[in-house]
This record gives structure tokens, C-alpha cells and sequence, in this order.
């Protein structure tokens, strides 16, 4: 039986390869985007299995009609994935208040409100699926992107919340936990209104690694993602957390190394304790 899905950042990159692979597996699929034109060949592509939407996950307004198309044309939602979100580059110095409640906003935010908006529904029919696109950045530190490394910190505490609060009314939860695809990021990094040159030495090798990261043939491809959450979204009992890509094992291996490592040294000297 065909699934509903609502999927969020759909004009390109993985939000893209998502909705029309789901399409094409016979899925029905409301595709959201801030501009809805942009969805205008893909809705063309997969007639009946896709229908657009305009959302800006920062709007509550939108996030409502969103979910209302979607119970409209479909009867309602079975998937929802969280996958809009953006780059914020800086140091912590470096970033503005405007600028990191900015990247809250969308990052944090917006996941929270639109599957806030889903979850009456969910508990009514006792099912649900909520997967929230994070990124390995939501268990590495990367100089030079403090502001979404702390988006995406916030969001995986979020969804495990979610996972602990809600599981027992059927509503399942997923943390994507993407390495490098070959997307619209980099060029799309906002960039902060003032540099100090004292943190160059440790994020511009950051930015120029991401600056060229899609001519890079080892790069993951979209339709890699899409498939994995395809396969995803037909699971009866989906994992908490699931890396995407190799890199991202890669990635979060180490992460998960370094800080079993660092908590043994902790508690065998006895730090943990106040005597």
C-alpha cells in the first residue's frame, strides 16, 4: 500500500532526488519548496504521485497549510522528513545573534513546528513515521560552522525526545545523519557580516573543502540518499539514527571513539566526582 509522504526543501539537492524516486516507486508525495515554481517539472514528471506546495518552515502559517494539502489530497501523512535546512559559516565569535536565531529558525525551528502540526493526526491513527535530515555535523564539531553544528546538535536531542515522548502512540522516529552529497550547501553557505582574522588559520580549510566539495568524484549523490530513505520508509521497525554514506560511518566511527575515550579517562581519574 502506497505511503504519504511530506517532505520539506524540495527544489533541489536531496529533498529532490527524494521526491521523485518516492514518486516513482508509487508513492504519494507532497513536495514542498519556498518557491512551489520550482517543483513545477517534477509535479509534471509523476502526475497524480506529487503535488507542491509552498513552505517556509519559518512561517507556522504555512507549516499548517502544508499539512492541510497533504490531509486534502491524500487524507493525510504518513512520512514526514524534515529536510530543509541551511549552512550558517562562522566561528562562534564570528556569528551575530540575527544570524544564529536565523539559522535556529530553519534549522531547529521549522522541524519542530511542521511535525508539532503532524503529530494530532499521528496520535489519532496511532502511526507515524517523523525522519529528521541531520548530518554528521550533529555528532562531529567542524571549525568554522559552529551555528549548524548547534542546529543540528539541537535537532537530534529534539527527535530523540520525540522518539522517547511519543513512541508508545505508534509514531516512529529516524535521525538521517548524512556525510558529503553533491547538493546545493556550499553554495548556498550564508556567510557572517564580519570575519576575524584570528580564526582563519582553522575554518577557511573548511570552507574551501566545502567550496569545491561537488567536483570531488568520491562525493555522495542524492539518489544514493533517496534510496536509502526509500528503503527506509518501508521498515516496520526503523533505527534512531542512521548514517548515510560512507564517510559518514566514517565520520561518526570516530566520534564515537573519541568520546568513549576522553569519558573513561574522565571517570578512571575520578573527575566526575566531587571528592
Amino acid at each position: 500500500m502506497a505511503k504519504r509522504w511530506l517532505i520539506t526543501g524540495c527544489s533541489s539537492g536531496l529533498g529532490r532526488a527524494l521526491a521523485a524516486r518516492l514518486a516513482a516507486e508509487g508513492e504519494q508525495v507532497v513536495a514542498t519548496a519556498r518557491r512551489p515554481e520550482t517543483l513545477d517539472g517534477l509535479v509534471a514528471q509523476h502526475p497524480g504521485n506529487v503535488l507542491a506546495a509552498a513552505l517556509d518552515v519559518r512561517d507556522p502559517a504555512q507549516c499548517a497549510a502544508a499539512v492541510g494539502r497533504a490531509v486534502d489530497a491524500f487524507g493525510g501523512v504518513d512520512v514526514l522528513v524534515n529536510n530543509a535546512a541551511y549552512g550558517q559559516f562562522g566561528a562562534f565569535e564570528e556569528v551575530s545573534d540575527a544570524e544564529l536565531a536565523a539559522q535556529f529558525d530553519t534549522n531547529v525551528f521549522g522541524p519542530w513546528r511542521l511535525t508539532r502540526a503532524v503529530l494530532p493526526m499521528w496520535r489519532a491513527q496511532r502511526c507515524g513515521h517523523a525522519i529528521f535530515v541531520s548530518s554528521v555535523a550533529g555528532m562531529v564539531p567542524f571549525p568554522g560552522l559552529a551555528a549548524y553544528t548547534a542546529s543540528k546538535f539541537a535537532v537530534e536531542g529534539a527527535a530523540e525526545s520525540l522518539a522517547a515522548e511519543a513512541g508508545h502512540l505508534g509514531v516512529k522516529v529516524t535521525i538521517l545523519q548524512p556525510g558529503g552529497f553533491a547538493t546545493g550547501y556550499s553554495a548556498n553557505l550564508a556567510m557572517p557580516a564580519h570575519r576575524i582574522a584570528d580564526y582563519t588559520p582553522v575554518s577557511d580549510g573548511l570552507l574551501g573543502a566545502l567550496r569545491t566539495m561537488n567536483t570531488r568524484a568520491e562525493v555522495n549523490s542524492p539518489e544514493l540518499f533517496a534510496d536509502v530513505v526509500w528503503r527506509l520508509g518501508q521498515m516496520e521497525s526503523p533505527p534512531l539514527r542512521l548514517p548515510v554514506g560512507s564517510d559518514s560511518e566514517t565520520f561518526l566511527e570516530a566520534a564515537y571513539d573519541a568520546r568513549r575515550s576522553e569519558y573513561d579517562q574522565v571517570v578512571k581519574a575520578g573527575h566526575h566526582t566531587l571528592a
